[in-house]
């Protein structure tokens, strides 16, 4: 049961800090995050049937599909960091590695590349987007602040006793 608060505890956190990463890159950088609308919309849409789009932008606006969307980011971000937890295990906890959590963040743009982007109509790892290698970057950049979310996370918790 601990595991299991320690690994949302975990994911809140790590999303979180991918969140002010990609806020940062906005207002200081300029450079554009993902829309979780979009997220929401390809969850909305597959009540519908529609688990793959040509282009997501041109599919139908689902009703509530941008907190639908950002609900689904944070179970995500849960989700890769229970999956790390049970793969690291517990006693990362007591002593936060960067490196793993580095490799996991690393690990888990595989989903944006081979899940999401195809299924909005982006191809895998962005191939049909006008700039696939600015596209790709931006993602593991993502993923990787998503890593060092992990990290911190981890740290948060271990000065917090672990939860």
């Amino acid at each position: 049961m601990e595991m299991g608060w320690q690994g949302i505890a975990l994911g809140v956190g790590a999303t979180l800090i991918m969140d002010l990463w990609a806020l940062f890159q906005a207002r200081v950088l300029k450079i554009p995050s993902l829309d979780y609308r979009l997220v929401g919309r390809w969850i909305g849409r597959m009540r519908y049937g529609e688990w793959r789009h040509r282009t997501i932008l041109q599919a139908p606006v689902v009703a509530g599909e941008k907190p639908l969307g950002w609900l689904a980011h944070y179970l995500i971000g849960v989700l890769f960091a229970t999956l790390f937890l049970s793969c690291v295990g517990p006693s990362w906890l007591q002593a936060p590695a960067l490196l793993p959590a580095l490799l996991a963040g690393i690990i888990s743009v595989l989903s944006p590349f081979l899940i999401m982007q195809p299924a909005f109509g982006f191809g895998v790892a962005a191939a049909r987007t006008p700039h696939p290698s600015v596209a790709r970057r931006r993602s593991l950049i993502a993923h990787l602040s998503f890593g060092v979310g992990l990290w911190l996370s981890g740290c948060a918790l271990r000065l917090a006793g672990g939860l």
